[in-house]
C-alpha cells in the first residue's frame, strides 16, 4: 500500500492574523519614531521661545583671533568676503584673516594677496573642510587665542568678532554664531533660509534656554585655539566635520555656547539640484554619526550622567522637517483611505 506525505493545508485565516499583526508592529514602530520626533522638536521649539538668559559680559582683554576662510574654487566670492573680513569694529592689529585657498585661479590669489591678509595655497588630493584647515593649521603659529571658522561665502557682521571675544571670557572653548541668510532671491534660497532658522530657533536657541549645548552648523564657529589646533588633527573625515568636533567635545562635557545676535551672512543654495545635494550629504553624515555616538553616549548617560552627549545622539536620528511634514501628509492620506476603504467593505 503506498504511503504519502501528509498534506498540510494553509490556514489562510492563521495567515491573515499574521500579516496583521506584522503590519500593526510596523505601524507601531513608525508611530513611536514619529511622535519621539514631533515631542521633541516641540519641546525645543517652545523652549526657543523664552529669551535667553544671559549674565552681563564685560569684555577683559581682547583676545587675539585668527579667522579662517577656507574656499574650494570659490573664485566669483572670494575677494568680496575678503575684503569685508577686513571691516570688523575689533581693530585690525586684534585679528588675521586666512584665506585657504584649494583649486583658486592665479588671477584670484595675487588679488587676494594685495588685501591685508594671509593666503595659504593647498593642493589637496582630495578637498575636504577638514583637510584644508588642518593644512592651515600646521602653518600658523600658536599666537593665537581663538580661531574663527568660516565658509568662503560668510559676511561677519562688523560686530561678529567683538561678541565673540565676549563669550570667551566666560570659559567656553566652543561658540557657534548666529548664521542668517545673506540672499533671498530664488524660492529654494527662501526655504534654506527658513529651514536654518527654525534649526537655529530649536537646536542653538532653544537648547541653551534649557542649559543644553548649541548644535554647530559647520561655520559662523569659534573655538580656542589651542583645542581646536590639538583636536583638529584627530578629525580626518569626508564629510559632516562639525558634527565630529561636537562629538568630541560633548563627550568631555564641554558645553557649546550659542550667540544670538552674532550674525554672519551665508549664501543660501539656489536651486533643487544643490538643495537635494546639500541635504542628502547631511543626512548621510547624520546617520554615519548616529551609529558611532549612540551606544558610546548612551554607556555616558548613564555611567557619567553626560545627558549633552546623549542628547546629541538622539539629534542625528530625527527625521529631517521637510521629509517629516511630507511623510506626516502622505500617511494621513493613505489612511483615510483605508478607512473609506474598510468601511465601504464592511458596509456590503
Amino acid at each position: 500500500m503506498a504511503c504519502y506525505p501528509p498534506v498540510f493545508k494553509r490556514n489562510p485565516r492563521k495567515s491573515y492574523v499574521m500579516t496583521t499583526q506584522i503590519w500593526h508592529i510596523i505601524e507601531l514602530f513608525f508611530f513611536i519614531y514619529l511622535a519621539f520626533t514631533d515631542i521633541y522638536l516641540f519641546i525645543f521649539a517652545l523652549a526657543g521661545i523664552f529669551p535667553l538668559k544671559r549674565r552681563n559680559r564685560t569684555p577683559g582683554k581682547k583676545r587675539k583671533i585668527l579667522v579662517l576662510i577656507p574656499g574650494y574654487r570659490e573664485d566669483d566670492v572670494i575677494i568680496e568676503v575678503a575684503k569685508e573680513a577686513l571691516r570688523q569694529d575689533y581693530g585690525t592689529e586684534n585679528y588675521d584673516v586666512v584665506i585657504i585657498a584649494d583649486g583658486f585661479k592665479p588671477e584670484t590669489i595675487t588679488t587676494l594677496k594685495k588685501l591685508h591678509i594671509h593666503v595659504i595655497v593647498v593642493k589637496l588630493e582630495y578637498s575636504t573642510k577638514s583637510r584644508a584647515l588642518n593644512a592651515a593649521l600646521s602653518q600658523t603659529d600658536n599666537s593665537y587665542d581663538v580661531a574663527v571658522v568660516l565658509d568662503a561665502d560668510n559676511i561677519m557682521a562688523k560686530d561678529f568678532l567683538t561678541r565673540i571675544n565676549a563669550a570667551f571670557c566666560d570659559g567656553y572653548l566652543a561658540v557657534q554664531g548666529h548664521r542668517v541668510a545673506k540672499n533671498l532671491d530664488t524660492p529654494f534660497a527662501i526655504l534654506d533660509a527658513v529651514s536654518e532658522e527654525m534649526n537655529n530657533h530649536i537646536f542653538r536657541k532653544g537648547h541653551r534656554v534649557l542649559r543644553l549645548s548649541s548644535a554647530l552648523i559647520g561655520s559662523a564657529m569659534a573655538f580656542d585655539y589651542d583645542y581646536f589646533k590639538k583636536m583638529m588633527k584627530k578629525v580626518e573625515v569626508v564629510g559632516g566635520f562639525d558634527k565630529e568636533i561636537e562629538v568630541r567635545l560633548l563627550q568631555k562635557k564641554n558645553k557649546i555656547e550659542y550667540l544670538p545676535d552674532a550674525y554672519v551672512y551665508d549664501e543660501k543654495v539656489p536651486n533643487a539640484k544643490v538643495f537635494t545635494k546639500q541635504r542628502r550629504r547631511w543626512m548621510s553624515a547624520q546617520i554615519h554619526y548616529f551609529g558611532k555616538s549612540f551606544l558610546p553616549s548612551l554607556k555616558d548617560l548613564f555611567l557619567h550622567g553626560n545627558i549633552d552627549f546623549f542628547n546629541k545622539a538622539l539629534q542625528f536620528i530625527l527625521l529631517p522637517r521637510i521629509l517629516l511634514i511630507s511623510l506626516l501628509f502622505v500617511i494621513a492620506v493613505v489612511y483615510y483611505f483605508a478607512a473609506s476603504l474598510t468601511a465601504f467593505y464592511m458596509a456590503l
